[in-house]
């Protein structure tokens, strides 16, 4: 006699409870929204990439700081104006300013990664050669050597 009852008693698996699984899917639905870069410069120049012939897409594009060149958006050109303009993170600057702009930017990079950084130039299509040139004079000059042009691919 058995005090607990005898073998003859199966008993079935319960169903795996759902209830905490809205939890769990909000849970790595914030993860991911906390954990997510997002884009931390915003636009004030309108750039229209010219063609290019030959595309080749960048590996790493944290060892790329760029520098947007063009108009203004049309929201800021009653106070810029409609002249070209330099635009180094959030502000517009003049070309004196690259220099501080890059020794910065080889600051916040791992040692070991400052010789592959690359300076990508955004440029309008339709802006002067004149203003790159002197953005290159500039990079030059604070050893900045390695430049890449942003472009798209040509139309078929």
């Amino acid at each position: 006699m058995s005090k607990f009852g005898g073998s003859n008693n199966k008993k079935e698996m319960p169903g795996i409870s759902s209830g905490s699984l809205s939890d769990i899917v909000f849970m790595l639905l914030f993860f991911f929204m906390v954990t997510t870069q997002m884009r931390e410069t915003e636009n004030k120049v309108q750039v229209k990439m010219p063609e290019a012939s030959e595309v080749v897409k960048l590996e790493r594009k944290d060892l790329s700081p760029s520098i947007n060149i063009g108009t203004p958006i049309r929201s800021l050109q009653a106070q810029y104006g409609t002249d070209a303009r330099i635009q180094l993170n959030d502000s517009f600057k003049t070309k004196d300013d690259i220099r501080d702009f890059i020794a910065s930017e080889r600051e916040s990079m791992k040692e070991g990664d400052r010789p592959f950084m690359t300076v990508c130039i955004k440029a309008d299509q339709d802006v002067r050669m004149g203003i790159i040139t002197d953005v290159k004079q500039e990079l030059r000059r604070c050893s900045a050597l390695k430049i890449m042009y942003s472009a798209r691919r040509p139309a078929e």
